[in-house]
């Protein structure tokens, strides 16, 4: 059976997975306030990772080591945040962070930044990444098509005024360890 973990499940519990949130709610297995402690799991011991609407709250960086460590070799870990131009960043006064979808290009190997120096651990690649807008606005229909066509189009939507005519409300990745 193959090993999962939701990490800051809080109310969303997922059958066939460890709930891990802060708070101990109804159907969470495992508390832990991943902001102050280490996740409290062996090295390499998930095959797959949700976290979903958390590392706004949260030092991402130490968290994403974290997650590194408890993740098995060719595991992935599926992160969801709000995008830099979401309105939901000043709404939630406990958000930390801002995301682009380039962010997470950071902690892979063989990304065109080549900043994994920085940090002593690296994913091997990005399987996926894309930006996602509010379906219910009828002006965010063409960005939701043309944005994620490719790395350039989310790229010269992050640069150029389209950002601003069209906010976006996630980034959505896959991280491969």
């Amino acid at each position: 059976m193959i090993k999962k973990l939701n990490i800051g499940c809080g109310n969303d519990i997922k059958a066939g997975f460890i709930n891990l949130d802060i708070i101990q709610l109804p159907g969470v297995d495992v508390v832990c306030d991943i902001d102050n402690e280490a996740l409290p799991f062996e090295d390499n011991f998930f095959e797959y990772i949700l976290c979903c609407d958390v590392l706004e709250h949260v030092e991402y960086i130490k968290v994403l080591k974290e997650i590194h460590r408890i993740l098995k070799p060719g595991g992935v870990v599926e992160i969801r945040v709000p995008h830099f131009t979401s309105s939901n960043n000043f709404i939630d006064p406990t958000h930390k962070k801002m995301f682009s979808f380039r962010t997470f290009s950071f902690f892979a190997d063989n990304t065109k930044y080549n900043r994994n120096y920085y940090f002593d651990f690296q994913f091997s690649n990005v399987l996926h990444s894309k930006i996602t807008f509010i379906s219910k606005n009828p002006i965010n229909w063409p960005f939701m098509i043309w944005v994620n066509i490719n790395d350039t189009t989310r790229k010269i939507y992050e640069e150029t005024f389209f950002r601003n005519f069209a906010p976006a409300y996630n980034v959505e990745v896959q991280l491969k360890k």
